[in-house]
C-alpha cells in the first residue's frame, strides 16, 4: 500500500522571518508541482503555501526517499540549506497526514481556529494540482474527503460562530446592541484594512447606509465605491452624527478624531436616540468622555478584546467536537485507502478460479459429449460455485482478516494462490 505523506512548515514550528523564505507565490506553487510530478518517488502531489504555512502532500511508496526529496527539494527552490530550517519541518504519514490535512481544513490547526480562509486556499491548492495532473486516486478522494469534513465540521460546531478578529467583534458587538443592523446607518471613520474588513461584515448584517470619512478623501471614496456607500469628507462628520447610528473609528491619527464637544450638541437633535461609537484605533479615536452624554456609548478596543478572549474559549470548546469528526473520518478514509490493495487482490483471485474452471468445464464438455445447453448450464454453476467460495476470503480481507494487519493477510492470499507468478 502507497504511502500518504505530509511534511511541512507552519506558524508553531518557525517564525516569520523563515516561512517567508520558504513560502511559494501562485506562480511559483504552478512551476514547484510540475517539478515534484516529474520525480519517479512521487507517484501524487499536491502544494499549499499560506502566510502560516507551506504544506507538501505526497503518495509515494519509499516513505524515507519521497521526505528526503521533498526536503532537498524545499531546500534547492527557495535556495536555503536544509540545515537552516529541517528542524522546523514536521513530517506525517498515512493516518497522522489525512488527520492533519482535516485539520488543517476544518480551521482547528490555523492561528485563529475557525477563520475560514484556509479552506478556500486549500481549494484553490487543489485546483492547482487537477490541473497539472499531480493528484491521482488517493489525493483526489482525499481532497474532496477534507473539503466535507470541513463543512461538516463548520456546520456541526460553532468554532466559526463567535468573533475573534477586531473588525468582525466590532460590528457583533453593534449587531447585539441593536438586536439586527438592518436599516441602520453606519458611519466609518478611516479606510484602512481595518475598516475595509468592518465594511465586509456591516454589508452581510444589511445594513441601510454606510458613509465612509477619510482624511485623505481619494481614499474614502474609493472604499465606498467598492462596497455601494457614500464618501464624506472629515469636515462633515459632526454634520452627519445627526443621522447615523453606529460610528467605527479605525483611523491612524496621533489624536482624537470626535471630541465630546463635537457630540454635545448632537445630541439634542438627534432626540432621544442612541447613538453608538466604536473605537478600533490605537490611540483612541473617539473621546472616552463621551460616554458622559446621555443615550451616547463609547466603546474602545480594550473591550472587543475582552469578548474575543470569551469567544476564543468558545470556539476550543467547539473545536473539540470538530475533533471527534475528524477522528471518526480519518478511519473511514484508511478503511477506503487500504482496500485499494484488498480490490485487486479479490480480483486477481477471481479471474485465476475462472480461469481454471473454464479450462475444466471445457475438458468436461468435450469428454462427455455435452450438448450447448448444458455446457451453459455448467458454466452458470460454477459461477455460482466461485462466488461462494470467494465470499468468505472477501470478508474476511475487508475486515482486516482477524483484526491483524490486513496486508498480511492479503500477501498470504496471494502466495497460497501464487496471484503474483
Amino acid at each position: 500500500m502507497r504511502d500518504i505523506l505530509l511534511i511541512g512548515i507552519n506558524h508553531k514550528t518557525a517564525p516569520i522571518e523563515l516561512r517567508e523564505c520558504i513560502a511559494f507565490s501562485k506562480d511559483e506553487s504552478s512551476t514547484a508541482i510540475d517539478a515534484l510530478r516529474r520525480i519517479d518517488t512521487i507517484h501524487e502531489v499536491l502544494l499549499y503555501s499560506t502566510c502560516n504555512r507551506v504544506e507538501l502532500l505526497m503518495v509515494a511508496d519509499d516513505r524515507s526517499q519521497a521526505v528526503d526529496t521533498a526536503k532537498r527539494f524545499l531546500s534547492d527552490f527557495n535556495k536555503i540549506p536544509l540545515a537552516e530550517f529541517e528542524d522546523c519541518l514536521y513530517v506525517h504519514a498515512n493516518d497522522d497526514a489525512v488527520r492533519h490535512l482535516f485539520r488543517v481544513a476544518a480551521s482547528l490547526d490555523s492561528m485563529v481556529v475557525g477563520e475560514p480562509q484556509i479552506l478556500g486556499q486549500i481549494k484553490e491548492a487543489y485546483r492547482g494540482a487537477a490541473q497539472a495532473k499531480s493528484a491521482g486516486v488517493i489525493l483526489n478522494r482525499l481532497m474532496h474527503r477534507a473539503f466535507f469534513v470541513a463543512k461538516r465540521v463548520r456546520t456541526e460546531t460553532g468554532i466559526g460562530d463567535r468573533a475573534v478578529s477586531i473588525s468582525y467583534a466590532a460590528v457583533e458587538l453593534a449587531r447585539k446592541i441593536f438586536g439586527s443592523l438592518e436599516g441602520k446607518r453606519v458611519l466609518l471613520v478611516g479606510a484602512g484594512e481595518m475598516a475595509e474588513l468592518a465594511v465586509e461584515h456591516l454589508i452581510r448584517n444589511q445594513v441601510a447606509e454606510t458613509l465612509v470619512a477619510n482624511r485623505t478623501f481619494e481614499n474614502g471614496l474609493e472604499l465606498a465605491r467598492r462596497f455601494n456607500g457614500q464618501a464624506i469628507r472629515f469636515e462633515e462628520i459632526p454634520e452627519h452624527l445627526r443621522v447615523v447610528d453606529i460610528i467605527i473609528s479605525s483611523t491612524g491619527a496621533p489624536g482624537l478624531v470626535i471630541a465630546r464637544e463635537t457630540v454635545k450638541p448632537v445630541i439634542r437633535a438627534r432626540r432621544n436616540r442612541p447613538i453608538f461609537f466604536i473605537d478600533i484605533a490605537v490611540p483612541r479615536d473617539i473621546d472616552p468622555e463621551i460616554n458622559r452624554l446621555e443615550n451616547a456609548y463609547v466603546y474602545d478596543i480594550d473591550d472587543l478584546k475582552g469578548i474575543i478572549e470569551e469567544n476564543i474559549e468558545d470556539r476550543q470548546k467547539e473545536a473539540v467536537k470538530g475533533e471527534r469528526i475528524i477522528d471518526e473520518a480519518v478511519i473511514r478514509f484508511r478503511e477506503w485507502h487500504e482496500a485499494l490493495d484488498v480490490v485487486p487482490t479479490i480480483v486477481a483471485l477471481r479471474a485465476k478460479l475462472e480461469v481454471m474452471a473454464e479450462s475444466e468445464i471445457k475438458r468436461t464438455v468435450q469428454a462427455q459429449g455435452m450438448c450447448a445447453e448444458d455446457a451453459q448450464a455448467l458454466q452458470r454453476m460454477m459461477g455460482s460455485f466461485i462466488n461462494k467460495v470467494l465470499h468468505d476470503p472477501t470478508m474476511h480481507l475487508k475486515r482486516d482478516g482477524m483484526l491483524g494487519d490486513k496486508s498480511l493477510s492479503i500477501d498470504m492470499v496471494r502466495k497460497l494462490f501464487k496471484l503474483d507468478e
